[in-house]
């Protein structure tokens, strides 16, 4: 179709661009504009793709990039700061959701390796997407985002033991191999090997280099990349996937100091690259599969959608977390992982999957990937509808949530409703005016620290409407609700007005527009955050002394 690859990859940069900035204006996440770039590209609409080979060599780049990334964020310090907590409820998740997907795709016809695998592929979540998304809301370093982190963690560490088993068990396939037990066994010898020397060097070398390399940012991040593919090239010398090389290399960098400088510049070429990934993706997507198949992928869909999600609230709500927590955490569970399509991908060049079955997990997919953004952008809102029905199973004692008794004043001057940055400024500085303040977060590691700094916290969620049963609002003159999100404001402000509070509320706003909904809505005080320090900032340089250089310039 075109005359040469430059130009075909001209229009594609050109459609994609077109793509986002229509899915920009209607308010699309970038995930569901690069799949939708994918499709298009692809032989099911335009069939721009004929340079499969340079499109499958950047896809592939983008898939190390992002695994890279990927591993810088698998701090083990994470794992340790959630316990065996995290380590528990994800391997119990990772079960649970495997034997019961396996049956659910024996039961729709498929075949036993067939089964297994997409079994498999359906349990593991998106990494990129959920840190992603969560990171966007500000949400990561909630109760609900660490819980999700934390399972994350356990799922990829199980799929990257996952394909290295594979790869060894399948070591000589294909081959007339006469011992092919021994030929397993070298190939996990040699990964074992491999991660020694990997542990090794993250120990004692790593550190040092990255400090050395720091002094160039540029320096840093092309090194970062380099070791990335370093990694990646030796582990396909050694019999393993170049993926689980690639991701060893972010998690051999992932305790040093420099790990945010170098996932931050990387994040613009990750990107890009995961844009011909999933092009790459669509031009192999085949839409002319016949009914039955896709009637299996419907059912497919749901399950990810529907029980996935379900199995990890379940699990979370036995361990003793609150509903509220249990369904934040487990609605961003409702897609598969990148690690499912590589995973497939190496199923098919084993010899194990067909391409009808690897086309199946793509779709599936493409299609959970698109719709869990929505569902992880609105999972408050979703919440909210949904607490009706959980309100029912509600612990009375959520064991996991109860911060440790404190001296909580009985007749605080003001309450403040989430102790993020904003509010815990917001109640520094009223205490140094000597004020009795009152802090409520539903983290409990948040109440944690506040009681150790000696001041007053407890144990609640501000968009609870049972929340005003546990606190002290007979004396309270004010109650702020210093939360991100308008829908979270709207939510406080209407259960303290039905439970007839009589002292004034004040919100908080992002926007000059959220304020006028806020106010309209009855709020007695608007706090615009990011409006107020620029206006009091305004006013420190105004009324402040000129300096020596100052003058000498007048």
């Amino acid at each position: 179709m075109f005359q040469n690859i430059f130009n075909e990859f001209a229009i594609i940069m050109l459609i994609a661009a077109g793509v986002g900035a229509l899915g920009r204006l209607l308010r699309q996440p970038l995930i569901v504009s690069f799949i939708a770039v994918g499709v298009i590209a692809g032989p099911a609409s335009l069939n721009l793709v004929t340079a499969e080979e340079e499109i499958d060599l950047l896809a592939k780049m983008g898939i190390a990039i992002l695994l890279f990334l990927v591993g810088l964020r698998l701090d083990v310090g994470v794992i340790r700061s959630m316990g065996l907590v995290a380590l528990s409820m994800g391997a119990a998740q990772v079960l649970i959701t495997a034997a019961l997907a396996f049956v659910v795709c024996a039961a729709l016809g498929m075949g036993r390796i067939s089964s297994l695998y997409t079994a498999v592929a359906l349990t593991f979540s998106s990494t990129i997407i959920i840190v992603k998304l969560l990171s966007d809301k500000r949400e990561i370093d909630a109760l609900h985002g660490r819980l999700a982190v934390g399972i994350l963690i356990v799922q990829d560490l199980i799929v990257v033991l996952a394909m290295i088993a594979l790869t060894a068990l399948s070591a000589g396939v294909g081959e007339k191999v006469e011992r092919p037990w021994l030929e397993a066994l070298l190939v996990i010898a040699k990964g074992g090997a491999f991660l020694m020397a990997i542990a090794a060097l993250a120990r004692f070398i790593l550190p040092r280099l990255a400090h050395y390399l720091a002094r160039s940012p540029e320096l840093l991040v092309l090194s970062a990349v380099a070791w990335a593919l370093a990694l990646a090239t030796a582990a396909d010398a050694l019999g393993m996937s170049r993926e689980v090389g690639s991701f060893l290399a972010g998690v051999s960098l992932a305790s040093t100091p420099y790990r945010e400088a170098i996932s931050g510049r990387l994040v613009s070429l990750r990107d890009f690259l995961l844009l011909f990934f999933f092009i790459s993706l669509g031009a192999g997507l085949d839409f002319t599969m016949k009914a039955p198949q896709w009637g299996i992928a419907l059912a497919l869909v749901s399950f990810v959608l529907l029980v996935k999600p379900l199995i990890l609230m379940l699990i979370l709500f036995l361990a003793g977390y609150r509903q509220r927590t249990a369904l934040l955490t487990g609605l961003t569970g409702t897609q598969i992982s990148e690690f499912s399509l590589i995973l497939a991908a190496l199923g098919h060049s084993l010899g194990h999957l067909g391409d009808s079955d690897v086309g199946l997990i793509t779709l599936v997919g493409l299609v959970t990937f698109g719709l869990s953004t929505y569902v992880i952008l609105y999972s408050h809102q979703i919440s909210v509808r949904l607490a009706p029905l959980m309100h029912r199973f509600e612990r009375k004692k959520p064991t996991r949530e109860i911060a440790e008794d404190t001296a909580v004043p009985d007749h605080p001057d003001i309450i403040i409703l989430g102790l993020g940055r904003y509010g815990r400024n917001i109640a520094k500085r009223l205490r140094e005016r000597g004020r009795s303040v009152l802090g409520v977060d539903f983290d409990p590691h948040i109440i944690h620290e506040w009681n150790a700094q000696g001041l007053w916290a407890e144990y609640g969620d501000a968009e609870d409407p049972e929340i005003t049963s546990s606190l002290p609002l007979q004396s309270a003159q004010w109650v702020v609700a210093a939360l991100p999100g308008l829908d979270a404001n709207l939510a406080v402000l209407k259960t303290m007005r039905s439970h007839a509070y009589g002292g004034r509320i004040a919100l908080t706003a992002h926007s000059h527009v959220d304020a006028h909904v806020l106010e309209r809505a009855g709020a007695d005080l608007v706090l615009l955050p990011f409006y107020d320090a620029a206006a009091e900032a305004v006013d420190r340089l105004s009324t402040a002394e000129p300096s020596r250089a100052g003058q000498s310039t007048r």
